[in-house]
C-alpha cells in the first residue's frame, strides 16, 4: 500500500472518530481532567494533523518518506498546542450557566406588576441577563404595595418572594 494512501486513509478514519466524538463527547467528558494530552479532543486533532500534513507533503513534494513523517509530526504538534491553548482551554474556561435560583434573586430590584395587598400577594418581575423574570410576591411585612413601584427581594418562602418597597440611596 502506498504511503499516500496510509496517510489518506488515516485522516479519514480520525475524521470520523472526531465527527463521533463531538456526538459522544459528554461520555468521555472527564478522560482529559488529569492531563491536556490525554484529552480525545488533542489526541484526535494531533492524529489529523499528522495524517493531514503528510498526505499534503507527500502530494506536493518530493522528499523522503521519513523526513515526510518527521515534519507532518512537527506541525502537528505545534498546530495541536496552538489548537489547545487558544481554542480549547478558553472555551473550558468560558462555559457559562444560564440558570438561577430563587434564592440567587434575594436583593436584585424588581417592578410591581400585580399591587400586593395587605397579608395578599401580588407579582413582580426582575430583569435579569437571562431574560425577564417574574415571581409570586407578598409584602415585607404585611404591607400594601401598589402597581408599578419598585421592590426588594429581602428573602424567599416557599416559591414566595418577600419584598419591600425599594428606596435607592440619595446623596445628598
Amino acid at each position: 500500500m502506498p504511503i499516500v494512501q496510509v496517510y489518506l486513509t488515516v485522516l479519514i478514519i480520525a475524521g470520523l472518530a472526531t465527527i463521533l466524538y463531538i456526538f459522544f463527547s459528554d461520555i468521555t467528558e472527564g478522560i482529559g481532567e488529569g492531563s491536556p494530552f490525554l484529552d480525545p479532543a488533542v489526541i484526535l486533532a494531533f492524529i489529523t494533523f499528522t495524517a493531514a500534513i503528510g498526505y499534503i507533503l507527500e502530494l506536493l513534494t518530493g522528499w523522503n518518506h521519513s523526513l515526510t513523517l518527521v515534519v507532518s509530526l512537527v506541525g502537528a504538534i505545534l498546530l495541536d498546542v496552538l489548537l489547545y491553548f487558544f481554542v480549547l482551554l478558553p472555551l473550558k474556561s468560558a462555559e457559562v450557566s444560564m440558570t438561577y435560583t430563587d434564592e440567587s434573586l434575594t436583593g436584585q430590584v424588581g417592578k410591581v406588576i400585580v399591587p400586593i395587598p395587605v397579608d395578599g400577594f401580588g407579582e413582580i418581575i426582575i430583569e435579569t441577563v437571562n431574560g425577564i423574570i417574574n415571581k409570586r410576591a407578598a409584602g415585607y411585612e404585611n404591607e400594601p404595595i401598589e402597581y408599578g413601584k419598585e421592590v426588594l427581594v429581602i428573602e424567599v418562602k416557599e416559591g414566595t418572594f418577600i419584598v419591600k418597597e425599594y428606596e435607592p440611596f440619595r446623596f445628598s
